[in-house]
């Protein structure tokens, strides 16, 4: 399973990152390529305790959830929707320079491979998580944005 502590993933969505451009269009959606960069890192800094969203876990979304978005080998359904602290044009961070905000991405990515487990707050929706499960969120999470717009 790819996971962000596997350097060939991480190389993997560093390069897509860095291949992103402010005209990419969604393929689903409404954020725009660069507001998904504020939106990525925003959630990196969730991880980070740099930004805090409100516990909306229940028992089903720790367990059984979490289960499948982590372990089942499927693509992530396209318009989840994100807790109202990450969502763009609600609590989170508007986009300034789009080269800056995506530099910032790459050090977050980099950042949140070397922050122990320990450091980090439980997720909003799925509770305390295992080394294995923040790394694999960490990969599937940008993945799934990547793919958002073609990348």
């Amino acid at each position: 399973m790819k996971t962000l502590d596997k350097a060939p993933c991480c190389e993997e969505i560093l390069k897509r990152i860095e291949e992103l451009t402010v005209l990419d269009r969604p393929r689903w959606g409404t954020m725009s390529a660069h507001g998904m960069v504020c939106h990525l890192s925003d959630a990196l800094r969730l991880t980070l305790r740099e930004k805090s969203a409100e516990d909306a876990s229940s028992w089903f979304l720790r367990t059984v959830v979490k289960w499948g978005a982590l372990r089942v080998p499927m693509k992530w359904p396209k318009n989840v929707p994100t807790r109202p602290e990450l969502k763009q044009g609600g609590g989170g961070t508007c986009p300034t320079e789009f080269d800056a905000d995506r530099r910032e991405l790459l050090a977050l990515v980099e950042r949140f491979r070397r922050t122990p487990v320990e450091a980090m707050p439980g997720h909003p929706m799925f509770g305390r998580m295992t080394e294995f499960e923040w790394r694999r969120w960490g990969y599937l999470h940008a993945d799934h944005h990547l793919r958002q717009f073609g990348r």
